[in-house]
């Protein structure tokens, strides 16, 4: 019964005639505010002069990344919820997946590279210049993008080689590995290790990286002398160390056993989480309780006027 599957069915989130409108309307409303505040971040860091750092650079990069992170996702989703055709091609399906795994490998690499641009910082100050140059900042970001372009590759190649039977149903609101791979009809197991193996080092060695960093900071911190100190030391690391404990805690949810995680309705949920909450909430952590970017931000709108 394998035939050559020609698109698939999103169900997304079940809503009745009277919710569809207020649904859509605050996901237009939040996909708008979550592209606008990064477009806003991204010419902050770059008109101003005293954002020309690498945090600042490191900070841009990971709002561009977030734009394209939620476009690839909440636009099918609006439709969606207003549409009763909610089919998706195979070629369609497979694009949005290999997208929004290179985005999401991309940020799990790009948050472990700004937990190490604050070690050096904090830990090593005197050589922070000659050590985070601006050639090696691009390079850190290059390498993200392309850790999340092969491992988004290797990943599609295993997944994209399945059959399907028919026209499946995906009970999710976009194309995900784990509705993938429980939807084939062909043995899942090859790619569901090959998934595994990789969503290993794509979350372990970052986090292991993020943690370690911190750790150092941590030690590093304790031995200033006055609390002013510690408290100003802490300060510049209190922003990113909020967006990694919700972009890793949602994720590592979802993707801990993915084809497992699948069978239960709170994954759809949790993937709301870092798919729509997160990616709003990151450019206000940062503008809310970093300093300089607050004062830039008013610079920038005083200049204006």
């Amino acid at each position: 019964n394998e035939t050559k599957v020609m698109y698939f069915i999103l169900l997304g989130f079940p809503t009745t005639a009277e919710l569809q409108l207020p649904l859509f309307s605050t996901l237009l409303l939040v996909y708008l505010l979550t592209v606008l505040e990064n477009i806003l971040i991204i010419l902050i860091i770059r008109n101003n002069h005293s954002l020309q750092k690498p945090m600042y650079f490191f900070l841009g990069s990971l709002s561009f990344l977030e734009i394209w992170y939620v476009s690839v996702i909440e636009p099918k989703m609006l439709a969606d919820v207003l549409s009763r055709d909610k089919r998706i091609s195979f070629q369609g399906c497979m694009t949005q997946l290999y997208f929004f795994v290179t985005f999401v490998c991309t940020e799990y690499t790009l948050l472990a590279v700004m937990a190490y641009d604050r070690f050096v910082a904090i830990c090593k100050p005197l050589r922070y210049p000659l050590i985070m140059s601006h050639k090696f900042c691009a390079q850190l970001v290059a390498g993200c993008w392309m850790c999340g372009l092969t491992t988004s590759s290797i990943k599609l190649s295993f997944i994209a080689r399945l059959s399907y039977c028919d026209v499946d149903k995906i009970n999710h609101y976009f194309c995900d590995i784990s509705p993938l791979l429980n939807i084939s009809c062909s043995d899942s197991s090859l790619a569901e290790l090959v998934d595994f193996i990789l969503a290993l080092m794509v979350i372990m060695v970052p986090l292991c990286t993020v943690v370690a960093s911190y750790i150092c900071i941590m030690f590093t911190v304790l031995k200033i002398p006055s609390s002013q100190g510690r408290q100003k030391a802490f300060s510049t690391c209190s922003s990113h160390l909020t967006i990694v404990i919700l972009f890793y805690s949602t994720t590592l949810f979802t993707y801990a056993h993915p084809k497992l995680m699948y069978t239960y309705h709170a994954n759809k949920l949790v993937s709301v989480l870092y798919t729509v909450v997160v990616p709003l909430l990151n450019p206000l952590i940062y503008c809310l309780r970093n300093k300089e970017v607050r004062l830039a931000m008013r610079k920038t709108f005083t200049c204006r006027r």
